[in-house]
This record gives structure tokens, sequence and C-alpha cells, in this order.
């Protein structure tokens, strides 16, 4: 397929590169484009803002989670539909897995998916220092093709014309447009980064905000023509053979504010795999519904609603006798805290969950895990098999404090060795590590083989 395209990558984390992709996708949407976003690496925050902004689900691309060929379809059935495909970055244009490397980096994206860059460059203090710090950037890698450079967080009109006179003559490459410093764009953050847009409310104005800005300040026709615009093929490795089955099974979904951090691919290879998924809200009251045969709760923020989820007390007694029922379940980092005994908040308070797993959460100040993970399943674990490897990833700031023994649903392999991670019984595999099924659809086919199982009749006893 052909579509207009580009990385909006940063210099480094906190250069303004969120602010100037949903900006372009806020601007490219009011000239009346149909926009595709997409983020680069595993974050569930970031594109919460894109899919408000486009009216589109935005997704994630990931080389290090998913091969290059996953990579390459996710992307293109993301852009279906769509005129302009919007990327964007983490971290620096070169931060990824290796430091010696381009692995897992937004550089990598760029190359799979023949995209070029536009760089962002927080370009206050300096003026021709501008022009160096985006020749480095050009010479580190000759297969990533910068296009165009955003100065961000300029103090003028003439400081831009400064920045823009530097980089032009030094780099012949054209910087596009700016942002001036303004209070105004600045997005809320917590210990997870940008607070998700699911809760923020009525976004427009700020959405038209940015989109005034940058239509006002950016050469938008000039970036529409040097998009990467070739065509991009990939054979179907995820979603082509066998054909979508017919639906099979019902699975729950819990989805609110608490609870929303699933990859669009996990719930749709569920569905090709022969799946209905059934949401519901555990944070508004909703039980798990009748007549399903599977449960998925995701990450997200329960720690942050943790009075109002444990006050659902016929929410936590449906979670916990469904999955004593032997239904299976998938409870991922926010999902696993859930079904918890309790989550202690940083200020030392102490709210009961679910109780499906033997010990409390303590939420800290500080980050307690982040990085990617290799996922190796235990004995018994119908998810993943102990000769298996699957990836993924953890980002938390709590630690779980068990209250007796337990077996681990994983053992898992990240920057700092191997640990056993989780928590497994029977039909029930929970831990903190978010696992993204393209990089292994058959955990998807295997978890709908399981509640098939279950739906005909197989009860495990507790």
């Amino acid at each position: 397929m052909s579509i207009n395209r580009i990385v909006v990558a940063g210099t480094g984390s906190g250069v303004g590169k969120t602010t100037v992709a949903v900006g372009l996708m806020a601007a490219y949407k009011a000239l009346g484009y149909t926009v595709q976003g997409f983020k680069c690496g595993p974050d569930y925050i970031d594109p919460t803002y894109q899919t408000a902004v486009t009216g589109r689900k935005s997704r994630n691309l990931d080389s290090w989670m998913c091969s290059d060929l996953a990579v390459k379809e996710i992307f293109i059935r993301g852009c279906q539909g769509a005129d302009v495909a919007i990327i964007e970055g983490a971290m620096g244009l070169f931060d990824g897995k290796d430091p010696l490397a381009d692995t897992g980096s937004a550089a990598e994206i760029a190359e799979i998916t023949n995209s070029p860059v536009l760089l962002v460059v927080d370009c206050g203090g300096m003026a021709r220092s501008a022009a160096a710090i985006v020749k480095g950037f050009q010479m580190l890698s000759p297969a990533i093709r910068l296009c165009g450079v955003v100065a961000n967080r300029v103090g003028s009109v003439g400081h831009y014309e400064l920045i823009r006179k530097a980089v032009e003559k030094e780099c012949g490459i054209p910087v596009i447009g700016y942002l001036s410093k303004d209070d105004r764009l600045c997005m809320p953050e917590r210990h997870l980064g940008l607070v998700p847009s699911i809760e923020r409310g009525e976004l427009k104005p700020f959405f038209d905000l940015l989109s005034e800005m940058i239509r006002n300040n950016f050469d938008l026709e000039r970036l529409y023509q040097i998009m990467g615009s070739d065509i991009i093929e990939s054979p179907s490795i995820l979603f082509g053979t066998p054909k979508k089955q017919e639906s099979k099974v019902r699975i729950a979904v819990a989805m609110d504010e608490a609870f929303h951090f699933y990859y669009p691919e996990n719930l749709e290879l569920l569905e090709y795999y022969g799946a209905d998924l059934v949401f519901f809200s555990p944070l508004n009251g909703e039980q798990v519904p009748a007549d399903v045969h599977g449960l998925y709760i995701g990450g997200g923020f329960p720690e942050e609603f943790a009075p109002s989820l444990s006050a659902e007390d016929d929410v936590l007694v449906s979670v916990r006798e469904a999955i004593r029922s032997g239904i299976p379940t998938v409870a991922e980092c926010g999902g696993f805290m859930f079904l918890s005994e309790s989550i202690e908040t940083v200020e030392g308070v102490e709210y009961p969950m679910v109780g499906m797993i033997p010990g409390k959460v303590k939420m800290h100040t500080k980050l307690a895990a982040l990085g990617y993970r290799e996922v190796t399943g235990m004995d018994k674990n119908f998810l993943i098999g102990p000769d298996e490897r699957v990836r993924g990833h953890e980002f938390h700031y709590s630690t779980f404090e068990s209250s007796q023994s337990f077996t681990p649903s994983y053992i898992t392999t990240g920057l700092r060795g191997m640990k056993r991670e989780g928590f497994l019984l029977n039909n029930l595999v929970a831990g903190y590590t978010h696992i993204h099924f393209a990089s292994a659809p058959v955990l998807a086919r295997r978890w709908v083989e399981q509640c098939l199982i279950f739906k005909k009749g197989f009860i495990l006893e507790y």
C-alpha cells in the first residue's frame, strides 16, 4: 500500500515530540485528511491522545517485541482508509534496546516502514548550536532519512529565524516550523507518564489550540510533500492464515478508566481466532458478564481508583467467583494488582481488592520495574508453555508482597537477569508483565481453545 507517512522523533525525552505529533494529527485532520496515529515502543498512554484526536485507534509499533514483518503488518493494517500516517517516536530517535544498535528504536521503525524522520529539537537557549545537533543525528546512521526539523520552545519569531537559517545552511534540510514556549501546551503527567486522555474529559479545546498553532507556524503543505509515500508491502503473518474463524466463545474484557492498557492486536487476535469480546467496567459497578468463557483484566491505574474499586463489593465477588469457577483468566499488571488481597497507597492507606492472589501490592514513589521482558511459561500455564518464549514489557511503581507460598506464572528475562514473576493457579495466569500477542499469535488461539474447553463443561476444582 502507499500512504504519506512520517516519524516524529525527538533528540531525547521531554523535547516535545508528543505535542508536535498530536498537533500535526489535529492540524491535518482539520484540513480534511484522515489521519492514522502510531506510537513507537511499549506505550499505552500517548496512544490515547492519538486516538482521541484522530478518531481512529492508535497502534504501537515495536520492533523488539514484534518481528519486522509483524511491524509492517500492524502498520499496514492500521493505515487502511487513512490519508496520512504519523508515527510518534519514543525517547530519542536512536534510543532502544541496545546502546550499540538501533534495535527497538524509532530509527528502526523508520527503517522498517520506510518512513522519513521529522526531528523535534528543544531550541531553548540556543541558535546555531541547533545545527550541530541536527548534523550529529544526520551522521550517526546513514540509513535514516531526516527530512525536516521542528524548532520547539523558541523565544520569538526572530529566534526561530536564527535557528532556521543555521540548520538549513549547515544540514541541507528544511525547518518545517516551530512552537513557542507556552504553558497552555503542557500535558499533565503522573508516575506512568502522561495522564491518559480517557481521564481528561473534554479535549477538544486543547486539540483545537494545538491545531491552530501548528497550522499558523508550520509549512504543512511542504511537510506533506516530503513525507514518505513509497509502496510498502508485507505478507500477512498475524491475520492471514487461517481465515478468521467463526465465533466460538465469549471473553469478558475489563475496560474503563482503571483498566484500559491493551494492545489492539491482542484483542483483535482473540477475535480472529473465534472470541466475541464483551466489555465491562469494574470501576462503574459492572460485574463479570453472564455466559462468558474467558476473562481478561489488563493494565491501567487501579491504584488511582482504589477507594472506588474497593467499595464495589458485588464486582469483587463476581470476579472472584468467575476465577474460582475455572474460567480461563489472564491479568496483566493493573489486573494482577486488582486480583491481589489489597493495594496500599504511598500514603499507607490499604484498600481490599479481589483477594484471589495471596499478598498485597504496595505503591512507591520511585519506579519499581521498567523494561522489555522475554517470557517463558511455567508448567501448567495454559497460555505459555515452559519451552516457549514470548515478549512483553514491565512498567510499574508497585511491588508485590506475598502472604503465603504460591506458583509463579512466568520466568522473565530482562536487563537485570532472570526472575520468577506473577501468580499461577489452574486457569488463572497473572503477572506484572504486559505480553504482546503479536510476538506469538499462538497465544490468542490457545486461550480461545482453553475457553472452549471451559464452555464445554470442564470445571476446575479449587
